[in-house]
């Protein structure tokens, strides 16, 4: 099948461009890689050290029991009596990661980072044929097990597009290797769920289904004009043509908000022992904030309680990087919470299961929108001052970190991370990587771990 002119901007790809990789069951290998006694057996990775957590990554030997993400570890255990549960250790997930681009970078360009365990590469002309492509697929597969560790499998999809490319990954998991050509399309994937596809989310495969496309072959059939009429914007259009093999460039995402949040455990979920974490929780998420130099002007404080039940409550206030501030809105809004919990009244104290924090409506030093203050709430120096101080903390505790790496320290094999200048109340909190988590979208950066 010969592709079509795009607009401009949209080049067709005729032959192989990209590879995918696509690192199966990531947290769990990481935890095989570091503690070889682990490789080959069940294991699980869960947030914490409880058993009343639940499974964040999976092994595929684990699997085979039955054991899924999100499985409870009590259950877990029931399912798999030898199983291994390991609690995360976000850091050195990054850390191996970082080594694993650092390899694959010495076989292929790095194009782009979609998540802690998905990347795109380019290949260059002289590899777009599926016979060269191959050789390189394997060349980096071959160098991930001797140069970093055999623990570590991968998937990798080779094709005209990234988009393609994931989709070719997705087709042989663990440790597959899968080309897909446009000649191939749309047989190939004729059996993929539409749900499966990146970019056609819950409200989109609804919208498709009203427009009659319930399968692949659909999907391929509709013409660029009908995907963005469809999706109701430009990206569908943008969808249609990296569908079929097009060059299509992927804007940048702005930072929108910067949070955290915590599963408690029962020693926690009193609300006096919430409060500490969740307080834990915003300082971090206001170090971040300053290391990005970014300023926040709104706080979201969510709170799950045990068994069921939830709530949020969300305050504004003048562009700020003070913890202080911060720290003043996050009480008026746990005092919200524990008011409209009724603590204090009679009732019994709710139990909190876990606690979410994060800063958003960000805006970057200099920014414009940061001139445009209300006029009624005009910036505060003695804000701005406390905000420098505690820049200055975020440098000690990342000095005193890197010190503490090279005298040994670390992560590698489990050892807890230590804690230096903080607040006298959060002193001596023991969490185990309280604040940078993972999440599947975005990768943080190693400085993110030293606050």
């Amino acid at each position: 099948m010969s592709l079509v002119h795009g607009p401009p901007g949209y080049r067709p790809n005729v032959g192989l461009r990209y590879l995918f990789i696509d690192f199966n069951a990531y947290f769990a290998a990481v935890e095989q890689h570091d503690h070889p006694g682990l490789f080959g057996r069940p294991v699980v990775v869960a947030p914490l050290a409880s058993e009343s957590s639940g499974a964040i990554a999976v092994s595929y030997e684990a699997r085979a029991f039955g054991i899924r993400r999100g499985t409870p570890i009590r259950e877990a255990r029931r399912l798999c009596p030898g199983l291994a549960v390991m609690p995360a250790r976000h850091d050195r997930y990054v850390a191996v990661h970082k080594q694993l681009m650092d390899e694959i970078g010495r076989h292929l360009p790095l194009v782009k980072v979609y998540s802690i365990d998905e990347a795109a590469f380019r290949l260059s002309r002289s590899e777009e044929h599926p016979r060269a492509a191959l050789v390189v697929a394997r060349a980096i597969k071959r160098g991930i097990a001797e140069n970093v560790g055999p623990a570590l499998r991968a998937s990798i999809g080779l094709a005209p597009s990234r988009l393609l490319a994931k989709l070719a990954a997705e087709r042989n998991k663990p440790d597959g290797l899968t080309v897909l050509e446009i000649a191939d399309l749309p047989r190939r994937l004729a059996g993929m769920p539409l749900e499966e596809i990146p970019g056609v989310g819950p409200g989109v495969a609804a919208r498709l289904a009203r427009a009659g496309v319930h399968d692949f072959p659909a999907l391929w059939r509709l013409q660029p004009k009908q995907a963005r009429a469809i999706w109701g914007s430009v990206q569908g259009e943008r969808f249609w043509y990296a569908l079929h093999g097009y060059e299509v460039d992927e804007p940048e995402t702005k930072k929108s908000m910067i949070g955290h949040s915590r599963v408690l455990s029962r020693e926690h979920e009193r609300p006096c022992e919430a409060r500490v974490v969740g307080r834990a929780l915003l300082l971090k998420a206001a170090s971040r904030l300053r290391h990005y130099g970014l300023h926040a002007r709104a706080l979201t404080l969510a709170v799950r309680l045990r068994p069921v039940g939830r709530w949020e409550g969300a305050r504004r206030f003048p562009p700020t990087q003070d913890s202080f501030s911060f720290l003043r809105v996050f009480d008026a809004l746990w005092a919200a919470f524990l008011d409209e919990a009724r603590c204090g009244r009679g009732a019994p104290a709710p139990r909190c299961g876990g606690v979410t924090v994060y800063l958003h409506d960000l805006a970057a030093e200099g920014a414009a929108e940061l001139a445009q203050l209300d006029l009624f709430a005009p910036s505060d120096p003695a804000a701005d001052r406390r905000a420098r101080l505690w820049a200055t903390i975020d440098r000690i505790n990342a000095d005193l970190e890197h010190k503490f790496e090279r005298l040994g320290g670390g992560s590698k094999t489990g050892e807890k991370r230590r804690r230096y200048v903080t607040l006298a109340r959060q002193q001596g909190l023991d969490l185990d990587y309280l604040g940078a988590k993972i999440a599947f979208s975005r990768v943080p950066e190693e400085a993110e771990f030293l606050y």
